[in-house]
């Protein structure tokens, strides 16, 4: 029996000896990334300070741009300039009126005090209606009334001026003669709108919000805990331990990585059941297309803690490139309609990538066959963006 243990042990040693190179190897090197997450963790948690900034600002931005940031418009101050006091008038202000978007607050009595309503932005919009105009009607001759908009806001004003068109011509419409609208009897028109049919705002701009909110938080949490274990002088000592540089960049970004992905559940979980945003797409194909963009943004951070020597450049630096990202994303102005030169630099922003991939899932209920080159050239960007990150931060270790 003694001899058979002691062979079974000898084996068991040569066994250990022989897996050491392969096993070991790993495992001390997941132990070392696990004690690096577990300090992060521990770091951004104990302070309650912390626990707040991780949940509190995302959440206070998801909801000023859910009903702040909006460009429905949904109640149009409006002046009436009534000259003809009719019967017709009054129905065609009346139809204005019910149709919600116009709200008659003032009712000049003169074309001076009009441009004074106007210089002074009290009202949006001026109706008149000349006199005559019922006369006209029931003579069935032609007739004009005058809409007037302040033109300073201009997408408002546009979309003002496509409501009242439509009002108008409705009521033109109803009040036509019966041989008119026989010649239009055969047309039938029915528009359609997919996709968003309310045409809410908030259905293009929360998607959007979530993508942004991801983005700024990568960037902020992984560039200032590396430049802040450079200013308490941690940063020396991590380098005699025996971390590698992969495992202290692995161990310095992952945290904020599964922070985000926290972040993003929690935010598209307030915006699908308080916003009612939809979501017709895959979340499967909604989480695969955030890892690669995580993985794009960390890389972001990690290359400005690399050109950032405290805490306040790394802040400073951080917010330079959030607000080109945001400008040249599609987020707020279309890439089309940008000049050429700029629409190329849109193609190394990660935000704009993200954008269509999210909107997709969340609007379209696009699927991999429509979204793959979205998500190929973010883990493209990704891959290339990381890539000098860790080489550069790897310098700086060495």
């Amino acid at each position: 029996i003694s001899i058979i243990t002691q062979k079974a042990q000898t084996f068991r040693v040569a066994n250990s000896v022989f897996r050491a190179p392969a096993t070991l190897a790993f495992q001390n090197m997941f132990e070392r990334i696990k004690q690096i997450l577990l300090k992060e963790f521990i770091l951004s948690f104990r302070d309650p300070k912390n626990r707040f900034l991780l949940f509190g600002p995302p959440l206070i931005q998801l909801f000023l741009f859910g009903y702040v940031a909006t460009t429905d418009v949904n109640s149009v101050t409006t002046a009436l300039y009534d000259l003809d006091h009719s019967q017709e008038s009054r129905e065609l202000v009346r139809r204005l009126e019910a149709s919600g978007y116009f709200t008659l607050t003032y009712a000049p009595e003169s074309p001076a005090e009009i441009q004074e309503l106007m210089d002074k932005g009290r009202v949006m919009c001026v109706l008149q209606i000349n006199e005559g105009f019922s006369r006209d009607l029931r003579a069935n001759r032609p007739t004009a009334i005058q809409l007037l908009f302040d033109g300073t806001d201009s997408n408002t004003a546009t979309i003002a001026m496509n409501y009242a068109t439509q009002i108008v011509n409705r009521y033109a419409q109803d009040l036509a003669p019966r041989a008119a609208a026989l010649s239009l009897a055969n047309i039938e028109f029915r528009p359609r709108i997919w996709y968003n049919p309310e045409l809410k705002s908030r259905n293009y701009y929360v998607p959007g919000v979530i993508a942004f909110i991801i983005l700024l938080t990568c960037l902020m949490l992984t560039s200032i805990a590396i430049v802040r274990e450079r200013e308490t002088g941690t940063m020396e000592q991590l380098m005699v331990t025996p971390l590698r540089p992969l495992e202290l960049i692995l161990g310095k970004t992952l945290p904020f990585g599964l922070m985000s992905f926290a972040q993003m559940a929690f935010i598209t979980t307030v915006g699908a059941l308080w916003f009612k945003i939809p979501i017709r797409g895959s979340l499967w194909l909604l989480f695969l297309g955030a890892l690669v963009y995580v993985w794009s943004t960390l890389g972001i951070g990690l290359f400005i803690s690399t050109i950032t020597k405290n805490h306040q450049q790394a802040v400073m630096v951080t917010m330079l490139f959030n607000m080109p990202a945001l400008m040249l994303s599609g987020f707020i102005f279309p890439v089309e309609n940008m000049p050429l030169a700029f629409q190329y630099f849109t193609y190394i922003n990660p935000l704009r990538y993200f954008l269509v991939i999210i909107r997709g899932i969340c609007l379209k209920g696009n699927g991999f066959a429509i979204l793959w080159p979205q998500i190929a050239a973010l883990a493209a960007l990704g891959l290339i963006i990381m890539t000098i990150s860790a080489l550069r931060f790897s310098k700086r270790l060495n």
